[in-house]
């Protein structure tokens, strides 16, 4: 098969191309360029799209003996993530913007162009499994290695992108690919796992926000309205904060007050008691299906974070948005979080969280 296969810079993609060069594939580097000016982004080991990442991935490929290039998506990328990520803080919502650019820019439009291109698959570094099934189905499931399981943030691609997709590190703990990098003469063998976001390159995310969305006053106030201190600026604040409120009037049984809700219409912020926060259902947008629609009602498992831990819950679709009842209720869950639904370890679609009932 002709493979491109996505270069990031790290260990992980590292050993992806080499392991799809050693199956005998017809292999291409790509490493995708996600600003015109490399250096307003992330610099240094820990980013994942810095001018150094680009440097470490060509390197890679050249031992490889593979062709590779530098595609430029930074215009799709300001779209699709930074500004996505600036509106939705806007609207009181808390976005994930890693799964966004996984969405929109490792998978869709690397994909579409690769596709376009004349090449059969994308592989990645990403550590999950996918199945693929007598009758032409696919299905996504979680990495052998739990603890680097990535299955989450892949958890609102499409059953039809997954046909073209390929993850070579399916099989394999984190530490045996540093191994294999480093039998390889990789010098990305010890490079630090990326982290924190990429478009802020100083990691302060309520600076990045208040230079493009300002920092107007407004009030803190408790469940019945009563103004308890003054923010400024709601996109500062997510649900489920405790630190940072900075209240002048104390709650009367002494304890810690949480951020409730967000009203982005008048800039308020709504704090109560932590017990508040437990909701037993959700409503959720933006609907994708890994391994294909289920209609009616089903039992599954909801995961919200990266490596959170999966909640029993009864999922249903109505009006063209997923339903979520829990077994136990949750704290804490935020409008704009991703959820992903699995039954077991697999992975059958995702959703944007819209609304919560208690």
């Amino acid at each position: 098969m002709r493979v491109l296969v996505a270069m990031s810079g790290g260990v992980d993609s590292a050993v992806a191309a080499a392991r799809m060069v050693a199956a005998g594939h017809e292999v291409t580097g790509v490493h995708l360029a996600l600003s015109k000016n490399p250096e307003s982004y992330r610099s240094g080991a820990r980013g994942c799209c810095s001018l150094e990442d680009s440097h470490d991935a060509r390197r890679v490929a050249d031992k490889l003996d593979i062709p590779f290039y530098v595609w430029d998506f930074a215009e799709e990328f300001h779209e699709q993530v930074v500004e996505d990520f600036i509106a939705e803080y806007e609207a009181g919502r808390t976005p994930n913007p890693c799964l966004r650019c996984n969405e929109k820019i490792k998978f869709t439009a690397l994909l579409d162009r690769g596709v376009a291109l004349g090449f059969d698959a994308v592989a990645t570094g990403h550590y999950a499994r996918l199945a693929r099934h007598d009758d032409g189905s696919v299905t996504l499931h979680r990495a052998s290695d739990v603890a680097k399981d990535q299955s989450y943030v892949l958890g609102s691609l499409t059953e039809d992108q997954l046909r073209r997709c390929i993850f070579p590190l399916d099989d394999v703990q984190k530490p045996l690919v540093r191994e294999e990098a480093r039998a390889l003469g990789f010098g990305v063998a010890k490079k630090p796992d990326s982290h924190d976001i990429c478009f802020i390159p100083d990691g302060d995310t309520q600076g990045f926000l208040s230079r493009h969305l300002g920092s107007e006053p407004g009030p803190i106030v408790d469940d019945s309205g009563v103004v308890l201190g003054e923010h400024r600026g709601h996109h500062r604040y997510t649900v489920g904060q405790r630190k940072g409120l900075d209240l002048r009037v104390p709650a009367a049984d002494g304890n810690p007050r949480y951020v409730l809700r967000i009203e982005p219409a008048s800039n308020t912020v709504v704090v109560g008691a932590k017990e508040r926060l437990a909701v037993r259902g959700l409503s959720c947008v933006r609907t994708t299906w890994a391994s294909g629609r289920r209609d009616g009602e089903w039992r599954g498992q909801a995961q919200f974070r990266a490596h959170g831990t999966p909640v029993g819950a009864v999922f249903s679709l109505a009006d063209g948005q997923l339903q979520v009842t829990f077994d136990e209720a949750q704290l804490g869950l935020a409008p704009g979080q991703q959820l992903v639904a699995y039954d077991g370890d697999q992975v059958i679609g995702s959703g944007v969280i819209a609304e919560a009932s208690a």
